[in-house]
């Protein structure tokens, strides 16, 4: 049985070395085949013939092997990630209030920003995070996303997350997160006014689920140079930008 299997194995080396061989020559005889693999020419004609009935190589003239139609297939793009799906959103929203914007999703209970746009017009203004983690229950992409969960599946998250811990769960107050979630599923939009990070002003609203991804747009600026005007009109900005987004992804909110 172990003779067979290391048959097997040794078979199927050969015949990915003739794939390969086939792909960057463009044709192979018998012989060359033979030559390259070290064997006997009935050994290569047997392979080069299995090939054949596979689809890897067609015989043409001269009794020459070429690549079979299965070589020629293109192979299967890889599905678009999320940050390649939402980036065009991202940027929309940037150019709509000329602030930095981030893509953030949520993994346990935290925040992680995977994407994001910095605004450079401002001289006062909020760098980019990328690559940064939060606790999500101080940041607004964090409480956008949260407010789409109901509050069992919150309450549950935080107790895995602070397991084994006396304090109140990660320093979270579950009866006013509760409450701010609750504010936010009426009103779609979630603040954070200096709670993730001294003298910053944040907005978030959900984008949902995507591929078990849970993820947020956010708008960020110094707390300094945000007024009640600009907080309506982040507001209009990030709702009607989630909403072409579902719309586009065939979702709805």
């Amino acid at each position: 049985m172990e003779r067979n299997d290391g048959f097997r194995v040794e078979a199927a080396h050969r015949v990915l070395v003739l794939v390969k061989l086939l792909g960057s020559a463009g044709s192979l005889s018998v012989g060359e085949a033979a030559a390259a693999l070290d064997v006997n020419p009935s050994t290569a004609q047997r392979l080069l013939a299995t090939m054949v009935g596979d689809g890897f190589a067609q015989q043409g003239e001269r009794r020459r092997y070429f690549p079979g139609p299965e070589m020629a297939r293109p192979a299967a793009a890889a599905p678009p990630t999320l940050r390649d799906q939402v980036r065009p959103y991202l940027e929309q929203l940037f150019e709509e209030v000329n602030e930095t914007v981030h893509l953030a999703t949520l993994v346990g209970t935290e925040i992680h920003h995977v994407d994001g746009i910095e605004a450079t017009d401002h001289v006062i203004r909020f760098g980019l995070r990328t690559g940064v983690r939060l606790s999500a229950h101080v940041t607004s992409a964090g409480k956008a996303i949260l407010a789409g969960l109901s509050d069992d599946d919150v309450q549950a998250r935080y107790q895995v997350a602070s397991s084994g811990r006396r304090r109140s769960p990660l320093g979270a107050d579950m009866d006013r997160l509760r409450e701010t979630l609750n504010k936010v599923r009426a009103q779609r939009v979630a603040s954070n006014f200096e709670e993730s990070e001294v003298g910053v002003a944040a907005f978030a609203v959900s984008l949902g689920s995507q591929e078990g991804q849970r993820s947020a747009l956010s708008i960020a600026l110094p707390v300094m140079r945000c007024g009640r005007a600009d907080v309506a009109r982040f507001s209009e900005a990030l709702v009607s930008v989630a909403d072409r987004y579902l719309a586009d992804q065939g979702r709805a909110h």
